[in-house]
């Protein structure tokens, strides 16, 4: 096996060129005066609406545009501030297509003011004796423009004209939420006082708990009488109380005595679970923490043995799995009893906050709760939401099991909170021959996000997974079981190894990635199975070099174009896969556009192309992307099928089938990978993200090439470390003594 590298120093960041220009019709399109006339009465009629009774400060309306839309084609002109005035967005797919529906809260002056142009942009358009307005006629017009007896200026009316070609039509939506049960229910943010618009229809805003300023927990009386009223400020809800994802029945009880030796040093993994029955045998490698309220009773012996059985994995797996057994030890736990088998959402939220608060110590988290309910469409979970905001608030990281579809339910279905959380590591379960477990459930998350990430042996009804319950060693299957196995993993990775999180999330799902596949990723496996022993996530083939690059963005770009790849006879004798993760920032409000940050990223050999004022690096992506050249011509629905845009996962790869030649060496015979970042939200500071890259090469003839690899990077002046993994558990095993000693 060959060690992974790190590498380290050669990444040049630099700011954004100005530059984009005026905004055009795409091609020869145009835009008809009767449709520009159609979006002026829609207008009108909200203006109406809002005008007459008012409880909320504002107008409050949705833009229905003609398909998922990019940023750069959102609604620019017809209002002052657009983007800022953003409150909500979804998917429509109601003909068939989806298209994007944003939601905009604004000023009735910014209202009045769109009105007035568009009526205005109509009459110029008229004028000039034209029925509709294409690509070519605006070239023509702008000359003239400034001679025509108009208010508007020329940026204002051409703007104006490109808005209402993507724009479908305007409309004050009403939701068609019918929650029958205790719910989360979040409003779209506005001027009203919430409190007091329950207050007019009876809801007594005192009894009525509150998660954020825009999110409550109303009863079904509740939620019908604010319904009744202000359908229109209603933006998403859930079911608050959620039944726990039942795993699949005992294939099989064991019956062996086991025993362990007194825990010394070992790294620390927090569960968050129902509660943990001390009777076991392993049960001075637990530390209990109840998040309930003391009052609260727990007498239901059920409520003792799912989170028993999750701890029993995580400290002694191998032992009681030797077919599963990883390599990675035994690990202690900090036990969160946060459950029983029916929960509030409204209160596990605030026990996971708080236990993380409370223990920064520890980075890895597992969470094998997960609800019967699927996920909607349309909007990320409470949960899951929180889920994100806490791992990027205190850099830690959930591995979150992908939840379990009942025996009476045929047919698919979608994930269950909180295993829509995107910054989280989803695990999936399969059986023992890798294949979906009879009880999987599917992703993806919002129609988009990739979920599950990977997937993991977490048994299934004829073969499962050895567990200790609380008095007894049985056999079980589910997704709950399959979580603990890759938290082992990725405990090993940053408390051993010294990881980031990014990049073991990174290295776990590129050693489930493989060679054989050409599909980027299943809707219930994610990226592959991940292999069960340690060294085949942190080694790779000795006809494979394996490096990571760990880094933050602090500019727009990130590039490196000095990666030397070992080259024969002037070509390269590689196919290659890289994974990149990081870490966004993420906002519920915005619904379908949850994640703020997008790494637009490449990885390939580097060419230098002459501009004109000299030769520049250019990277010939593996997966072929160019989403930001000069004529690229590409629909964002697209870019986010193909180049999984505003994900936080990107995996591109080339497939090992035999039929690949040595590549090209180029000049200077470089590889390299570039970064672009953007952001959903403008402002004028860039957000710092942290991001992990892992790079594979696999020689096409099998031949060993580790060492050109070193000698390469060394006389390229990169900083390049081999990980060994016995001295890295030497170092750990120190540093803990060190600490005792103190």
């Amino acid at each position: 096996m060959n060690p992974l590298f790190r590498l380290n120093g050669h990444l040049i960041q630099k700011k954004n060129s100005p530059g984009g220009g005026e905004r055009k019709l795409p091609g020869e399109q145009s835009v008809s005066v009767q449709h520009i006339e159609q979006l002026t009465d829609d207008l009108e009629g909200i203006r109406s609406r809002w005008g007459h009774d008012n409880p909320i400060g504002g107008a409050l309306f949705s833009a229905h545009y003609i398909r998922v839309i990019a940023k750069t084609n959102r609604i620019k002109r017809i209002f002052k501030e657009p983007e800022k005035t953003i409150c909500g967005a979804r998917f429509d797919d109601m003909d068939g297509s989806i298209k994007h529906v944003f939601t905009y809260f604004m000023p009735m002056d910014d209202l009045n003011d769109a009105v007035c142009c568009m009526r205005e942009c109509c009459r110029v358009v008229k004028s000039l004796g034209m029925n509709d307005i294409s690509a070519t006629d605006m070239d023509n017009l702008r000359p003239i423009f400034s001679r025509l007896n108009t208010s508007l200026n020329w940026g204002r009316f051409a703007g104006m004209v490109v808005d209402c070609y993507y724009v479908e039509s305007f409309s004050i939506d009403e939701t068609t939420l019918n929650l029958t049960e205790t719910s989360v229910v979040t409003f779209y943010k506005t001027n009203a006082d919430l409190r007091e618009l329950m207050k007019s229809v009876k809801v007594t805003p005192f009894a009525v708990d509150k998660l954020d300023e825009l999110t409550f927990i109303l009863d079904k009386e509740q939620f019908s009488a604010v319904k009744g009223k202000y359908p229109y400020l209603i933006s998403m809800g859930v079911t608050d109380i959620s039944e726990l994802c039942n795993d699949v029945e005992m294939v099989g009880t064991l019956s062996d005595a086991l025993t362990i030796p007194k825990p010394v040093d070992e790294p620390v993994i927090g569960v968050i679970d129902t509660f943990f029955a001390d009777t076991v045998y392993f049960k001075e490698w637990v530390e209990v923490v109840n998040m309930l309220d003391s009052s609260i009773p727990v007498k239901d012996p059920d409520d003792y043995i799912h989170g028993t059985e999750i701890d029993s994995i995580i400290v002694d797996g191998p032992a009681l799995n030797p077919k599963l057994d990883d390599h990675c030890g035994r690990f202690r736990v900090k036990h969160f009893a946060v459950a029983t088998n029916t929960f509030s959402l409204y209160s596990i939220t605030t026990y996971i906050r708080r236990a993380i608060a409370e223990n920064r110590n520890i980075k890895v988290w597992n969470l094998s709760l997960g609800s019967m309910l699927e996920t909607d469409k349309n909007f990320i979970s409470p949960v899951a939401a929180e889920l994100d905001r806490i791992q990027a608030e205190y850099d830690v990281i959930f591995i979150v099991a992908g939840t379990n579809k009942p025996a009476y339910k045929d047919g698919s279905m979608r994930i269950g909170s909180p295993a829509d959380s995107i910054n989280s590591l989803v695990v999936n379960s399969v059986n023992m021959h890798g294949q979906p477990a009879s009880y999987t459930r599917e992703g993806p998350v919002l129609s988009f996000y990739q979920k599950p990430d990977v997937s993991y042996y977490g048994g299934d009804k004829h073969s499962g997974i050895n567990v200790c319950a609380q008095y007894e060693v049985v056999s079980v299957a589910g997704t709950s079981f399959a979580a603990p196995w890759i938290a082992r993993k990725m405990a090993y990775l940053i408390y051993y190894l010294g990881m980031t999180k990014e990049v073991a999330k990174a290295l776990i799902i590129d050693s489930a990635l493989g060679w054989k596949s050409r599909t980027a990723a299943s809707a219930s496996i994610g990226y592959g199975v991940v292999p069960i022993k340690i060294e085949d996530v942190v080694q790779s083939q000795p006809d494979e070099i394996k490096f990571y690059i760990s880094d933050m963005t602090r500019q727009y770009d990130a590039a490196a174009y000095d990666i030397p790849i070992p080259a024969v006879n002037d070509k390269h004798p590689f196919i290659a896969r890289a994974t990149l993760c990081y870490s966004t920032g993420c906002n519920r409000f915005n619904g379908v556009d949850y994640t703020e940050t997008e790494l637009d990223f490449q990885f390939g050999r580097v060419k230098y192309v002459d501009k004109g004022y000299g030769k520049v690096p250019q990277i010939q992506s593996i997966d072929n992307n160019k989403q930001d050249a000069e004529d690229a011509r590409m629909y964002e629905a697209e870019a986010r099928s193909y180049y999984r845009k505003w994900d936080n996962v990107k995996c591109i790869r080339e497939v090992h089938d035999g039929s690949h030649r040595a590549k090209k060496r180029y000049e200077r015979g470089y590889w390299g990978i570039d970064i672009k970042t953007k952001e959903r939200t403008p402002g004028p500071y860039r957000k710092i993200c942290t991001f992990g890259i892992v790079i594979t090469l696999k020689e096409i003839k099998g031949i060993n090439r580790i060492n050109e690899f070193i000698n390469l990077c060394i006389a390229s002046n990169w900083a390049i470390t081999a990980v060994d993994i016995r001295s890295r558990l030497s170092i750990y095993n120190k540093a803990e003594e060190q600490l005792k000693l103190e």
